[in-house]
């Protein structure tokens, strides 16, 4: 049986415009996912709902759809998308009149039964991650294109793949390895040279959309349409793989996915295979995001220029102290930045910047009192005196929760085209997560001379959070060089380089068969992204940190 080729025209909401054209146009190819969710992206949709119960999705898609549906009918190539959001009725039903007004006979299909929201008051939104097999039915059906709401970002490639296969829930190895494709594909451009640690080896300017190459047995080849940029290597497979991962089980509704098990290769220019992913039973429960209103915020930043920074530091906390004190706010975060250099020349690298951030459920404990105490000082403070811009009345923020639910807690439903609804029933087979013992270690690099460098000269890193906490992936491309990783950049070594993650739970999870040291370090994002608990709210720079901090490293290995 010929591979069923899967691409990706979407990795986040907001992603480019044109990718959806890009994709019909460039090559061949059966199926495309656009992929618009995210925790953040929950909360910002329900803010939408709120005020229009008809909103919910993502509109970008039916922009996309509009320009290039009669393409993707003539070419015969289905579209599965998790753009419904926290309405994928609504925008099954927008897009049957985008095709009517078209003139463009489409099947539309949508999968629903995530929507936990009234099961938990209080949240905004609460939605369970549903797996593949929704998606898989719709299909079946005959849909041409499938509208989901909270599903796994991987679910848009198993639901293709099991259809087409005809794989069924105890197809534990297929699905497995259609997960860890699916998980490549899931950030558009991450996987063909976006975000990559070693950018410098391949024009990214404008990188490919990725695409895979799905076998019967759930093997695959990553790859992307002749001619666009970036560049797939087992670099940038292997950075795509730790993304947002944990240890070496990686869990979802429909199959619990090996990552220890997971062999690349090179198969080619701009081609690499993965094969030998081992699958188990999910776990008896199913993941279920919470979104609720944290309370309010609010952020002033000052410039501080020239000389003097810590003292000018110290004379605004002080002017300010009375603004911040009984009532307080219940979280006062000051944070200074040192941009600033020497003997600089420019004012912009002369100065530093010093952040003051408050939070409270009231949002007059971080409102105007503050900005206006905040303005006041204009003229009264130290020499230089400027804020980047106009401090302005608290904004609410989100927090995340992740919850574990039952599978019998959701009614999961394919909803096809003809009104019929499809139950989809739980998997039979379960197994509770637990931790993969850990693998053997190679033999250390024998002692020799070492000089002190950036770990990133060997290293490559992606980071990513999942709630209030970070994951960090570390790999090497060599066999010598994991040879010096996995016993030097341990739970305890990772503390000392990122010393934010001093406090904090720390566990490193080994993962041979990639080179790779995966740590996950709890709490360090605080509520999430929403909440904005630190510089980088999403951990998105975290591993580059890690790569620039310097080490005793080989010389042998440099």
């Amino acid at each position: 049986m010929n591979p069923l080729r899967i691409g990706n025209f979407s990795g986040f909401y907001g992603d480019r415009f044109d990718a959806l054209r890009e994709m019909l146009t460039g090559g061949e190819v059966d199926v495309l996912t656009g992929d618009y969710l995210a925790e953040l992206t929950m909360l910002i949709l329900a803010r939408d709902r709120l005020k229009d119960p008809g909103a919910g999705y993502a509109r970008t898609f039916l922009r996309q759809l509009e320009d290039c549906l009669a393409t993707a009918h003539e070419r015969g190539v289905k579209i599965v998308t998790n753009a419904g959001g926290l309405n994928p009725a609504g925008l099954a039903g927008a897009v049957r009149r985008v095709a009517e007004r078209l003139g463009v006979p489409v099947r539309v299909a949508h999968v629903e039964g995530d929507d936990l929201t009234a099961a938990h008051p209080g949240a905004l939104a609460a939605h369970a991650y549903l797996g593949g097999f929704g998606i898989a039915a719709c299909l079946r059906a005959g849909a041409d294109i499938v509208v989901t709401g909270r599903v796994t970002d991987a679910a848009l490639v198993t639901g293709p793949a099991a259809a087409h296969f005809g794989w069924g829930p105890e197809d534990h190895d297929r699905l497995a390895g259609a997960v860890v494709a699916g998980h490549v594909l899931e950030c558009g451009t991450q996987a063909t040279g976006g975000n990559y640690a070693f950018f410098r080896e391949g024009d990214v300017r404008r990188p490919g959309f990725p695409l895979a190459e799905i076998h019967a047995d759930g093997s695959s080849v990553v790859t992307k349409h002749p001619g666009t940029g970036g560049l797939v290597d087992v670099g940038t497979v292997t950075a795509q793989l730790l993304y947002e991962t944990g240890g070496g089980r990686y869990a979802g509704p429909d199959v619990t996915a090996r990552l220890d098990t997971v062999r690349l290769s090179q198969d080619g220019p701009d081609r690499v295979r993965i094969e030998g992913v081992r699958g188990e039973a999910p776990p008896p429960t199913l993941k279920a995001g919470l979104n609720r209103l944290g309370g309010f915020r609010n952020e002033v930043v000052f410039v501080l220029t020239g000389l003097d920074i810590e003292a000018k530091a110290g004379l605004v906390r002080e002017q300010l102290s009375d603004a911040l004190a009984e009532p307080a706010p219940a979280e006062i975060r000051w944070e200074l930045v040192r941009t600033d250099r020497a003997d600089a020349d420019t004012e912009e690298t002369a100065s530093a910047l010093l952040r003051l951030v408050v939070r409270d459920p009231d949002e007059r404990l971080v409102g105007r009192a503050l900005t206006g105490a905040a303005v006041e000082l204009a003229l009264a403070s130290y020499p230089g005196f400027h804020v980047l811009s106009p401090p302005g009345k608290g904004a609410p923020y989100g927090v995340f929760e992740a919850v574990a639910v039952p599978h019998g807690a959701v009614d999961h439903m394919a909803v096809l085209d003809d009104g019929r609804r499809v139950p989809v029933p739980p998997p039979q087979d379960t197994r509770p997560l637990d931790d993969v013992p850990p693998p053997p270690l190679p033999e250390p690099l024998p002692a020799g001379p070492t000089r002190r460098a950036p770990l990133g000269l060997i290293a490559g890193a992606r980071s990513g959070d999942k709630g209030g906490s970070a994951n960090v992936g570390v790999w090497v491309r060599t066999d010598e060089a994991w040879r010096w990783l996995a016993h030097e950049l341990t739970a305890e070594r990772f503390r000392q380089l990122i010393p934010e993650s001093g406090d904090l739970p720390v566990t490193r999870h080994v993962l041979p068969n990639l080179r790779a040291v995966n740590f996950v370090v709890e709490g360090i994002l605080g509520a999430g992204v929403a909440a904005q608990a630190r510089f980088d709210p999403q951990a998105k720079a975290l591993g580059e940190w890690l790569r620039s901090r310097h080490l005793d490293i080989p010389e042998a290995l440099l």
